[in-house]
């Protein structure tokens, strides 16, 4: 699971949260990539990608989310983590085989709007995403899923998007905030939430480690 919230307009904002195995290594957010220089973002230290991207200098921001549908093959599959990375240099999805990488939705957002990017293994399928509040999960634009059909009346009504996320974690399906303990005993819960402000004036990011919170249940 994964929630980004973007909402158009001036200024745009982008939320991403992100859920992932609490034992898998991370660190917050720099610029940890020499080969993307002036690249922000929090890096995967299993794998050396990131999830959300930012571009100060380019007024850019790229999100990435694990989708649903065909696994790419074991013998040919890298890693996701270098989508958001590529993509907020190109303004759009990187150029290439998209058969290396498993399922994934990709947003791409500067200040004129966001577009969304949905692979399932074995068709890409391209949208603008619409004007005012947009909510994508892992089963992508969805306006049925659970966690879309609670979030995006809540985001779409709110200016203060960070209160939304002060909710202890819960197990509940359309829980913004969530941890799942699995039968190995294993948990898989939001571990961060970041916040980009594209303005004509600046770019902001902030940005929230949830870590701490891991133990708590609603």
């Amino acid at each position: 699971m994964c929630t980004v919230i973007v909402r158009t307009g001036e200024p745009l904002t982008l939320m991403g949260v992100r859920d992932e195995f609490a034992d898998r290594p991370w660190e917050g957010p720099g610029e940890h990539w020499p080969e993307h220089p002036g690249i922000v973002g929090g890096r995967d230290l299993k794998a050396g990608g990131t999830w959300l991207a930012v571009d100060p200098a380019g007024r850019r921001v790229a999100a990435l989310l694990n989708g649903h549908g065909t696994p790419a093959s074991e013998t040919i599959k890298v890693s996701r983590g270098d989508l958001p990375l590529r993509a907020v240099e190109a303004g759009g999805l990187p150029e290439g085989d998209l058969s290396v990488y498993d399922p994934f939705h990709l947003v791409v957002a500067d200040e004129r709007g966001a577009r969304l990017w949905s692979w399932d293994g074995e068709r890409l399928d391209t949208r603008t995403l619409p004007e005012g509040t947009s909510v994508i999960v892992n089963t992508g634009l969805n306006p049925d899923d659970p966690r879309t059909a609670a979030q995006q009346p809540l985001f779409a009504a709110s200016d203060d998007w960070w209160e939304l996320t002060t909710a202890a974690h819960s197990s509940e399906p359309g829980a913004l905030i969530m941890r799942h303990v699995l039968p190995d005993g294993r948990v898989f819960a939001s571990l961060s939430v970041t916040k980009v402000t594209i303005a004509p004036d600046a770019v902001t990011t902030e940005f929230g480690d949830l870590t701490g919170r891991i133990g708590s249940q609603a």
